[in-house]
């Protein structure tokens, strides 16, 4: 047990003015900080509460939000105290001591120091990673029901989720299932109708309600699911799952970064060998060429081209404008037309992936264009694979497919490049987490010397583009028909949407539908 003896304590509560400084023992319990003092009345404060500033090298404030003597039980009150060390020693194995009993360990050490001014607060893995204004907002948003129905009457996203599971009732029956993220619990019960032994569906925000109303309307699937209030990283359950489903997709598939959460959960709770809905990512990629889109991108900074805005010259921002609008990827639905080259793709494995490795995903890129044009950027969009026992569904959102809510991505670079049929675009699509709960996207594209002797050569053009992907600028519009010049070779003779990826209908296998990237895990 850790033990501080000889401790110079100040209350300096509002409701203790006055009172005089005492020496008090403080000893330390699992989640609890107690002060022993000589007329062996004790003090007990609850340490997830808790707060500790430094104010000095010796001195720190300690504020905590309820305590409880032993001969006062029902008081429960804000206190603030004030700590005073013999040495500086002793005041950085107390703070030790303090974060240590968090979690039910109560050996301090003198490791963790410090600053003058810095706070200790209880965090989590994802607090570590995540800013709390981000974390808030984004709870915030799933705890509305008219963003779950939104989703909810996505048909593709939620009719390929019911029959990933209905037909897949052999992986689901009398197996025990934790529903990552939950949401409005939907998956929970679908799970419960597949005949899962029993069903915990692990929800943060203010959702778990309503998730708990719903499954209580459901009265013969209710009681084989437990709604469990929390984050993944944070919960504990019960029991291991056999099973984990869950939707942690956003936009570019790791928007949001909900993948991690679910790498963690897979870690915590599912059993060896045991299934995930999904299993698979995947990133596919190909160059585009929109005229029409990087005009309206590069219209819109001519606003600051104006010199007599009420008598002011706007030009000194015009380039700063220009950039920042290209600095926003482009979430809309586009016609599969507008790809100058087969698309490639990058895999992530859920089942065996390192959370790090979501930290920063790189994938070169490598292309053969299929008709002379200028490319503008590059086009993103995603699946991912129920791999059912008895049934393999993919749930895709590539350009020619049914829409979904997650739509397409496009990444437009400000400095379009030429290229002519049969050369070779190479680059790089970089993208590196970050704490708003999204990426920096980092492209480059590059187009290689072509014709006879092209080997002998280098790059004829590089452009390059940093766009957030927490940014997005949503155009949203319905895929529009493209007139093409009766001499300009069609990429859709080379590319039709079966070539963009599975159907949601059938599982096909994806080495015969699409090239992968070098980098690409097969599956």
């Amino acid at each position: 047990m850790a033990e501080f003896a000889g401790v110079s304590v100040s209350d300096i509560s509002a409701s203790a003015s006055g009172q005089q400084p005492f020496v008090a023992a403080a000893c330390f319990d699992p989640g609890q900080l107690r002060l022993r003092l000589p007329d062996s009345v004790e003090i007990r404060f609850d340490l997830k509460t808790a707060q500790v500033l430094r104010l000095s090298a010796v001195t720190l404030l300690f504020v905590t939000g309820e305590s409880k003597s032993g001969n006062e039980d029902k008081n429960s009150f804000s206190r603030a105290l004030k700590f005073e060390f013999g040495t500086e020693n002793e005041s950085r194995d107390f703070c030790s001591a303090v974060e240590k009993c968090r979690h039910g360990k109560i050996n301090g050490t003198s490791e963790g120091s410090l600053e003058n001014g810095t706070v200790i607060v209880h965090k989590s893995k994802f607090d570590d990673k995540i800013e709390s204004t981000s974390a808030k907002m984004y709870f915030h948003y799933y705890g509305q029901l008219l963003h779950q129905q939104n989703m909810l009457q996505d048909y593709v996203r939620t009719g390929t989720y019911y029959a990933a599971v209905v037909e897949n009732r052999i992986d689901f029956h009398g197996r025990v299932v934790v529903d990552v993220g939950a949401g409005s619990g939907i998956l929970s019960l679908f799970a419960a109708q597949a005949g899962a032994k029993h069903v915990y569906a692990v929800e943060a925000s203010e959702m778990a309600e309503y998730a708990r109303k719903l499954i209580d309307g459901n009265p013969s699937l209710r009681e084989r699911i437990t709604v469990v209030k929390g984050k993944v990283e944070e919960i504990d359950l019960p029991e291991k799952a056999d099973i984990l489903i869950s939707e942690p997709m956003g936009t570019l598939l790791v928007n949001e970064r909900m993948l991690e959460s679910y790498v963690i959960a897979r870690d915590r709770f599912l059993v060896s060998n045991g299934k995930m809905f999904p299993s698979i990512g995947r990133i596919h990629m190909a160059p585009f060429s929109d005229e029409y889109l990087y005009v309206e991108i590069a219209n819109k900074a001519l606003f600051w081209q104006q010199q007599n805005y009420y008598g002011v010259n706007l030009t000194s921002l015009y380039g700063s404008a220009f950039q920042g609008y290209f600095s926003q990827p482009v979430v809309d639905a586009f016609d599969p037309r507008l790809l100058v080259s087969p698309p490639t793709f990058h895999t992530l494995n859920f089942t065996n992936m390192k959370e790090e490795e979501l930290y920063e995903i790189d994938i070169p890129l490598n292309y053969t264009a299929t008709v002379g044009t200028r490319v503008h950027g590059l086009a993103c969009w995603f699946d991912v694979l129920f791999d059912g026992s008895s049934v393999q569904r993919w749930l895709s959102t590539a350009p020619g497919s049914p829409t979904t809510h997650w739509y397409q991505l496009r990444c437009v670079l400000s400095q379009p490049l030429y290229v002519m049929a049969g050369q070779e675009i190479t680059g790089r699509l970089l993208l590196v987490a970050h704490s708003a709960q999204s990426y920096t996207i980092n492209l480059t594209l590059s187009v290689k010397m072509w014709g006879p002797g092209a080997e002998q050569g280098g790059i004829l053009q590089t452009s390059t583009g940093k766009l957030d992907l927490k940014e997005p600028y949503y155009r949203l519009s319905q895929p529009q028909p493209y007139a093409w010049a009766q001499d300009q070779q069609q990429p859709q003779q080379q590319i039709s949407s079966l070539d963009l990826s599975p159907q949601i209908q059938d599982a096909v296998d994806p080495a015969l539908m699409q090239q992968s990237s070098p980098n690409s895990t097969a599956l």
